[in-house]
Order: structure tokens, then sequence, then C-alpha cells
């Protein structure tokens, strides 16, 4: 558990992506089998534990120690996980330090009626509160450490030296501990067989376009243009009598897509946007969070948000990979593929004809009605290129539309979590409008957490200090007065509306664009002001 403990706080107190590249390198290098596995596993989300419940942590620190007292406690850390490891009331001697394997096999195999004796006892026998904390963070499954599952399986490749799309298209056949994939990286033995049915294909990725450069370099005639829809990119597989269903990054969110699963008909790997579609027309993100993130999905659910795939690349058809094929014939393929399948739940990303980048410039800045309103901008991809897992510079670009600013005033603040935790880093924010006596108040419009530099979060989090009002648990109510408060420019994609939230609307990647300390807060914008942006966007 040491060494384990060691790489989860070095990678959380580290910004930069590389040196998190060489720790999971040099930690997967040093640790033998099966630790370094099942680290791995737990870095890449693979791991999870069901007798292993926050609720049952929180059952054995108010065992040990006064329950308010920890309450309080828990109250001013913010993370669950940091609290219980820095006060729990620790036997020293009572056990043995467990190895990570050790808490593997016994979380695996134990009931939810043993997992409180498992926990105290683990809790005891680790000294430092980074090791508890690790344990903890390994358990609940929210490590946090600022490490993505993509970057881990860099780690990987770079210890073997091999094209980190071979580690992507090789790991739905593996399993933690990965003893066979250490073994073939270390020369030990051959290469796992990757050729199993329905397996997740390493996408391609677009590189984001600079319009002042790269525009005078590029020839129109050379690319396609299509719409960024506004959903999530997934993958869809059916082979050898397997469907399955990934995100970008190889997740599988088959179970919660069981409609998907079902149109996909004939055999192929198809490439494409993961929408909500009710008569051919594309609705709100907001409609596909309905179905994200759910464990199951039942008739209601359905029926209220058919999902679709608007596909725009064919990455196999039937037995035959069509990746190294130029996108035009990838692309000529896909629409018979599309029209084989007949099926309502797929269709067609239509291509946007062009001749001048000033034609495409004018089509981004005001696409027509319908459907592009639900797009964040346009793809480009060149005619004959191939489909290369990764980001090649060249090939793919996309040309995201300008976002939307306003400027609302800080209202309530929260804790962060990581190395966050002690900062208020998570801020709701409003604009005005008017109560039924014509009042001026705030209105909540949105959450952000991310935009700001360090040296700005000590201040904002200063502010946060001085300014509270009231505490409800770990958020605090922050002065906001016309005269007196903390005015931010906020950065969003788009607006849709939503009755979940007082305003009537929520903003899509709502992000921190600039604090504006110059500005009084009774200046910010008023919710009339994202309505004409919504009634816009709606084409009225």
């Amino acid at each position: 558990m040491r060494a384990f403990a060691e790489l989860l706080d070095r990678l959380a107190l580290t910004s930069a992506r590389n040196t998190k590249l060489t720790m999971v390198r040099d930690y997967l290098r040093d640790t033998p089998d099966p630790d370094r596995g099942w680290a791995l596993a737990a870095l890449t989300g693979d791991l999870t534990f069901d007798a292993a419940k926050p609720a049952f942590i929180r059952k054995a620190v108010e065992a040990r120690m006064d329950a308010q007292l920890f309450r309080w406690s828990y109250d001013y850390v913010g993370d669950l996980a940091e609290a219980v490891s820095l006060v729990w009331p620790s036997r020293p001697g009572a056990n043995r330090e467990p190895q990570l394997s050790e808490v593997i096999d016994a979380l695996r195999s134990t009931s939810r009626a043993d997992a409180q004796r498992l926990i105290e006892g683990w809790l005891d026998a680790l000294p430092q509160a980074r090791e508890r904390w690790a344990l903890l963070k390994l358990m609940t499954g929210a490590l946090r450490v600022g490490l993505t599952a993509r970057l881990a399986k860099r780690a990987v490749a770079d210890l073997g030296g091999v094209d980190p799309a071979e580690i992507e298209e090789l790991w739905h056949a593996l399993a933690p501990p990965y003893a066979d994939l250490f073994a073939w990286l270390e020369g030990r033995s051959e290469k796992p067989d990757a050729a199993h049915p329905a397996r997740f294909r390493p996408v391609m990725l677009a590189q984001a376009i600079d319009e002042a450069v790269d525009f005078a370099k590029l020839d129109p005639a050379h690319y396609a243009a299509e719409w960024k829809w506004d959903g999530i990119r997934v993958q869809a597989a059916h082979e050898g009598g397997q469907r399955r269903l990934y995100t970008r990054t190889g997740d599988d969110i088959s179970r919660t897509f069981p409609d998907i699963l079902a149109a996909l008909g004939g055999e192929g790997v198809i490439d494409g946007e993961l929408l909500v579609i009710r008569d051919g027309e594309v609705a709100p993100f907001a409609d596909l969070q309905q179905r994200l993130n759910r464990k199951t999905v039942d008739a209601r659910l359905l029926a209220a948000f058919p999902a679709a795939i608007r596909a725009y690349d064919l990455l196999q058809d039937g037995a035959e990979d069509t990746r190294s094929l130029p996108f035009a014939k990838r692309r000529a393929r896909l629409e018979t593929f599309v029209a084989r399948e007949a099926s309502p739940r797929i269709d067609l990303s239509p291509v946007q004809p062009f001749e001048t980048w000033a034609e495409l410039a004018t089509l981004r800045a005001d696409p027509p009605a319908g459907d592009p309103q639900i797009a964040e901008g346009l793809m480009l991809k060149r005619w004959d290129s191939a489909y290369e897992a990764g980001r090649p510079k060249g090939p793919w670009f996309k040309w995201k539309r300008d976002p939307f600013l306003v400027d609302a005033v800080l209202m309530y603040a929260q804790r962060g979590h990581g190395k966050r935790s002690s900062y208020y880093s998570d801020y709701t924010f409003g604009v005005w409008t008017q109560d039924a006596a014509g009042q001026r108040m705030l209105t909540p419009v949105g959450k952000a957490y991310f935009g700001f530099t360090d040296e700005e979060l000590l201040r904002i989090d200063k502010f946060v200090r001085d300014n509270t009002l009231e505490r409800f648990g770990p958020v605090r109510s922050v002065r906001a007065e016309p005269h007196h408060g903390l005015v931010f420019e906020v950065a969003f994609e788009g607006l849709q509306r939503s009755t979940r939230h007082k305003s009537g609307v929520a903003m899509r990647f709502p992000r921190i664009n600039r604090l504006r300390w110059d500005k009084a807060p009774g200046e910010a914008d008023e919710l009339v002001a994202l309505e004409r942006m919504l009634a816009k966007a709606e084409g009225r």
C-alpha cells in the first residue's frame, strides 16, 4: 500500500502532464505483479467494489470518535477520504500493513456485513494519513488525482516502448491485474490477442484550427465540412453477434443504451455522435444527460429520450477494416451502410457544401435554423485522410463557434476535491431579475469550477471567506449586492431551457473566462439577456 499511496499523493500534487506520465511509468516498472496491475485498474477506473460504500466509512469513524466532531471536521476538509484519514484514531500494531493485492482480493470477495470490520482493521494497520487516504480513495473509486485513463494507458505504452494505439486496441481484451499485458511489454511472452468481437478501436481526434495561420496554408477543395454536434462521441460495434457501445475514451456504455444496440443490424463499426433525436430533430444536450451515467434504463426513459447515433465515419464494414481507406471512400461506404440499416436510431451527419473559407465562416457564424443550432461548430476533414488513432496534425480540424459571454455575480461557493479540498473552488453564479414585488434580485444560472489560475483561486477563496453570510454544510452563501460582490465573466457554449433550474435556463460547458474585480455587481447581466440569446438560438 505504501508505494501506491505515495504514487496517488504525488499525482494529486502534480499538475504537469509529462511528470504524471513519468510517475506512473516508473511505478509500473518498479512494482511487482499483481500490485501494479491492480493499481493500473484503479487508475483507469476499472475497479469497483459493491461492498465498500461511503456510508460504511462514516459509520466506522463515528464508532471511534465523537460523531459531531467528525461532522465538523468533514465540513471543514470537504472530502470524506481526506477527513477520515486525518482524524482516524488508529491503534498502532493492531494489524500488519496490508499489501495492495490483499486489499483488492478481500474487497472483491467480502460481504457488506464484513466490510466495516475490514475497513477498521486496515485503517488501524496503516500508520500514515497518506496511506489511509489512498485506501479510502481506492475503496470508493473516487481517486481524483488529475490522471485520465488515457494518460495511464499512455504510461503503459511508454513502459514497453509501443504505440499507445496498440494498448487502446488491446484494452477490452484484457482483465486486471493484466499479467499477460506486462509479460508482453517486458518481452516475456507474445502479444495478447486483440481479435475479440466488438472491441473498441482507438479514435481519431481533431486539432483546434488557428484561423490566422491554418487557413492560409489549406486548400478548401481538400476538405469536407460537417457540423460538430452537441452530444457525446461514441463508437458502435457489431461483430460476431456481439454488440457494444463505447465512449471516445473506450468506456463501455452498452447497458445504458439498449435501444442503440438493438438498432445495430449489419455488422460493422460506426464512429458518430450520440444524441437524443425526436422526429428527425436534435434535442438539447440536457435531454441526453437524462440517459447518461445510469446503471439501468426503463421504458419511460427510452420513450421520453430516444437516443440515436448521427454517424460520420465507418471503421469496419462487415469483416473489412476500412480505417486505412481515404475519408472520401469511407464516407461513400458509410452512406451505403446507413441506408442499408434503415433505422430511425442511426442517421447520417450531412456534409456541408462550401467553396471558400469565407463562405464556410459565414455558415459557422450564422447557421440556418434547425439542427445546426444544436451544433458546437464545424469539423473539417481531408478527403484523402486515413483514420489514424490519436490527434495527427493536418487531417482533421475542429472549428468551434465563439463562446457566449455574460457577466454574472458569485452567489455560492463550495470546497473542491483533491488538492483543492481546502479551497472554495466550485462557484454558483447568478444574473439579475425581478421578484413578484418588482424588486431586483439574483437568480442562479450556472456553476463553474475552472477557468481561473491558482493565483486567482487564492483571491477568490479569500473573498469567499471574508464575505460568507450563511453556511449550508460545505456550501457558503456569499455576499452579493448591487454595490458589493464579485463579478465573473462567464463563457459558455450554448443555452437550453430547463425546468430543473429556477431561472428556466441551463448553460452548456460554463467556465470562468475572467474575473471582473473592476465591475460592480449591479452592472452584471439581466436574465432577459440570456432569454434573448435562447430565443435567437431557437430561431424565434
